[in-house]
This record gives C-alpha cells, sequence and structure tokens, in this order.
C-alpha cells in the first residue's frame, strides 16, 4: 500500500483530546473497540488455518504442489474475505451491522501489519527483537482502540465536541482550540481519527496534516551533550562549556506511600479468582479504581516533565548529543529497573528525535553505545580501563583532572558534534574515515548472531511460509565494526 506523503511544507501531527462521554456514547465506544478485536481475531484464525492445514497434509505425506494454498495477508484480501463471511458467519451475522465498517477495518488492518512484521522478522528484513506469529486478543488484556480513516471526522465550532462516524457528536474534556483554529484557517486538514482507553479515560487522537514554519533554535551554533542517570535525571553540558543539572523528579518513589495504602485496601477486597469463576465485588471495583488513580497521576506527572524537558531542550541548541542507551538490558537489573523505568529514558530519546526533526530542523546525534563517555577524560582524552559504577567522581591519572563523573560524561558527548562535521569517523560520518575501534574490544562484548530459534511443534507459526520454501533465513554475523550515529 502506497505511504502517505504530505505536501511541501505540511508535516503529520497529532492531537489528542480527552473525551466526557455519556452512558450510551461509551457503549458504544467498547462496542466498536470489541468489533475491531474480534476482526483481528477472525483475520488471525483465517490466515493460520492454511497453514495447519498444511501442516496437517505434510505429516500425511502429500506432496507440494497438491497442499491446501496459502491464504493471503494483505489488507484487500482479509477484507474481500471478511465481507463475505460476515453475513453468513454466526460469529458476526447477527450484530456487525451495530459498528461502522471502521471497526472492523481497524482490526483487519492490525492483522495484516501484524503478518507482515511477522514475515519480516523471520526474514531477518525487521529491526528490533523477533517477533512471532500473531496471537488471538483476549477481551480481557486487549487495549480498545478504534481508528476512522473515513465518514464524519471534524472538530465542532463550539470547541468542546468532536464527531465521529457512527458515534455522533461526542463532549470533549478540554478545549479544542489548538486544532480548531489551525482547521478554520486553512492550515490543517484532518486525516483520521482513533479513539483509545488509557489511564481510566476515552482519547480522541486527530491525525492531521499541518502547515507548520520551521523555529529557529536560540542558540544554532551551540551544541549540547546530554548524559542520562537515575541520580540525576540529565546532566547537560555545551560546546562552551557550561553545564546544567536537571533533577530526577522521581515521581513513582514520591506516590509509593499512597499506592501502598491503596494497595492494601484492594486486597483486603474479595477480588476477582479467574479459577473458580468468582466476580469482584463492589467495594474491590472501587478500591482497584482508587490505586488506578495513583497509577494514572504518577503517568501524567511523568509524561509532562519529559515533555517540558525536551521542549526547551529542542527549542535551545543546534546540535543534541544523546546515548544509545540498552533501556531493555537496564531493565532486567532488579536493583535499578525501578527507577529507570521511572526516568523515562526511552521516551526522552523518543521526543527528542522528532522535535529537533520537525519543529526545528536541527541536529540529533547518537552517540554509539559502546562509546567510553564516562571513562575517557573530558581534558587530555585518557580513557581509563575501568570505572565501577558507585565511583562518582572521575580522577584521571594522566593530568590529575578532578571531575563529577556525570559532568565529565556529558563534556565528552558534546565534544562528539565536531567529530561529526570534520568526518572523523569518530561520531558516526559514514562516508569518511573507518570506524575508530573501541578500548578494551568492546565492540565484541555482545553476541555477533542470535541464537537459532526453532518452532515449537504445536504451533502454526512453525510452518514454513511461501516465500521461505526454498531456504531458510538466518541471522548472519556482523560484518563491520560498529560506528557511532
Amino acid at each position: 500500500m502506497k505511504k502517505f506523503q504530505p505536501q511541501p511544507g505540511f508535516q503529520v501531527q497529532a492531537y489528542r483530546f480527552a473525551l466526557d462521554p455519556n452512558a450510551g456514547q461509551e457503549a458504544a465506544l467498547r462496542s466498536h473497540c470489541g468489533a475491531a478485536r474480534a476482526a483481528y481475531n477472525w483475520a488471525v484464525g483465517w490466515v493460520t488455518a492454511s497453514w495447519w492445514q498444511r501442516r496437517a497434509e505434510e505429516s500425511y505425506g502429500i506432496p507440494e504442489s497438491e497442499l491446501t494454498e496459502w491464504r493471503p495477508w494483505s489488507l484487500p484480501s482479509l477484507r474481500k474475505a471478511f465481507n463475505a463471511a460476515k453475513h453468513t458467519d454466526p460469529r458476526f451475522s447477527v450484530w456487525w451491522e451495530e459498528n461502522s465498517k471502521e471497526a472492523y477495518s481497524t482490526g483487519l488492518a492490525n492483522a495484516s501489519a501484524a503478518f507482515d512484521n511477522y514475515a519480516k522478522s523471520k526474514n531477518s528484513k525487521r529491526k528490533g527483537a523477533r517477533m512471532g506469529a500473531p496471537r488471538f486478543k483476549t477481551k480481557r488484556k486487549a487495549r480498545l482502540a478504534c481508528r476512522f480513516t473515513t465518514g464524519t471526522i471534524r472538530i465542532d465550532a463550539d470547541g468542546r465536541h468532536v464527531t465521529l462516524p457512527r458515534l455522533g457528536t461526542i463532549r470533549t474534556h478540554e478545549p479544542t482550540v489548538k486544532l480548531l483554529t489551525r482547521v478554520q484557517a486553512g492550515t490543517a486538514r484532518i486525516l483520521s481519527a482513533t479513539v483509545r482507553h488509557e489511564r481510566g479515560r476515552w482519547f480522541a487522537s486527530f491525525q492531521a496534516e499541518v502547515k507548520r514554519d520551521l523555529v529557529r533554535v536560540e542558540r544554532p551554533d551551540v551544541a549540547v551533550g546530554i548524559d542520562l542517570g537515575v541520580k540525576t535525571l540529565a546532566v547537560m553540558a555545551d560546546s562552551t562549556g557550561e553545564i546544567r543539572t536537571v533533577a530526577n523528579p522521581r515521581h513513582y518513589d514520591a506516590a509509593l506511600r499512597h499506592l501502598r495504602r491503596a494497595s492494601r485496601t484492594v486486597s483486603r477486597r474479595q477480588g476477582p479468582d479467574r479459577r473458580t469463576g468468582q466476580k469482584p465485588s463492589r467495594r474491590w471495583e472501587k478500591a482497584n479504581a482508587q490505586r488506578n488513580k495513583v497509577h494514572h497521576r504518577v503517568a501524567n506527572l511523568r509524561t509532562d516533565a519529559l515533555h517540558k524537558l525536551t521542549t526547551s531542550v529542542a527549542a535551545e541548541y543546534g546540535t543534541v548529543v544523546v546515548e544509545d542507551l540498552n533501556v531493555a538490558g537496564m531493565l532486567r537489573n532488579r536493583r535499578l529497573a525501578r527507577r529507570v523505568a521511572d526516568a523515562g529514558f526511552g521516551e526522552i530519546r523518543r521526543q527528542l528525535g522528532y522535535k529537533t526533526r520537525q519543529r526545528h530542523a536541527t541536529r540529533l546525534v547518537v552517540a554509539n553505545r559502546w562509546y567510553p563517555s564516562s571513562k575517557t577524560c573530558s581534558g587530555c582524552g585518557a580513557v581509563k580501563a575501568k570505572l565501577p559504577l558507585h565511583v562518582r567522581t572521575y580522577a584521571c591519572d594522566a593530568c590529575g583532572l578532578v571531575i563529577d563523573r556525570d559532568d565529565n560524561a556529558a563534556l565528552n558527548l558534546a565534544v562528539l558534534t565536531a567529530a561529526c562535521t570534520t568526518g572523523t569517523g569518530v561520531a558516526g560520518d559514514r562516508d569518511t574515515a573507518p570506524a575508530v575501534s573501541k578500548p578494551r574490544g568492546a565492540d565484541r562484548k555482545t553476541r555477533a548472531t542470535r541464537p537459532r530459534r526453532t518452532a515449537e511443534a504445536g504451533r502454526a507459526g512453525g510452518a514454513t511460509l511461501p516465500h521461505q520454501r526454498q531456504e531458510e533465513a538466518r541471522d548472519r554475523p556482523q560484518a563491520e565494526a560498529l560506528t557511532l550515529w
């Protein structure tokens, strides 16, 4: 499917507003989201049924040319098959007309994307962690979401209501002026809308094509290096030598006392039990809602603080240097996992990525994961062989410099911008000099190849896909050294 390309001078941006639906509208919202989940499960079952059938036929010795044909998982194919089945399938024939066609299209589109990701991952054509075969979504755990791409999708002129297909006009919890004024001025065009239930509230996200001019940063010639940490959220050192520290608010730690009290109250109530089929009591539901409020407040405070930090950084400096942290690996450390998750390292990098690119067109440099920013002396460039995490002060044996560990790392990150400009190959200039080797063979600390994962006998995902019949794709060893980028 052809990817949407915005007009020159425009960019795609999302505007999210909290909703205040009444009882009937909330029931309709849940019905649409449930329909999306049902369509997703139907698509997964329809495609994998041919996988199971082929595996059974192969076990009988049937030649490959006579096996059952593969069922395609492209979105047009799924739509055509679903439209033919919804009239006769007893799972849909009675109630499918109650919801918008966009609800079913949402589930089919998600299923098609899930199968594409699985196929690309199995062929080593997708970055990131290995993707397994799509599974059915349960009613208890599935996230309530539905996307609308056609029909009446608008922001009402009063600035306090939105209109969606089949759902009608829904009041918003907050004013919609920031998108309404752009739509009325002709500088924004709504493309689609997505309703989602999260943090105890319904939200509507409008994807719009917005005309937005780039804003010049306050100090375009200054580069800043950001060293993230748990004790201090961020240490920012710029190319002029100025060092600033951003304290870690630790929102989760501040709410632990209230969370413990709310959790004790929940534990003393009669909760649900899936083994015996016991339903939760009203008092348990009320106590659980109060506990969820504490979690939601912490998440909202963290989101607000991270947005303020990244917005201020992107609007001030012309070049921003951050580290490529292994956040997933940090979360496996049982001593630091809670504080690392509370700090939001991955979210900081994600927000800096689009704010520097779309709002200010500034440069974001991502230092290599194995760059020794903490072990390198910011004064003379000497590199220590070891620097334990509990040592918070850096003392150089060569020049005698004594400096805080985080300040030293931030200064080293700020210096990387000069390497990017001159093309020394240290900080990611791919077209000039070769990559610099890391001290102590740090570029060989990780496994070059991942262990081969054999599919279990009882999973349909173990079947060989049609584009894999000739040769099974395997992970290849890393051919070139890591470079900073």
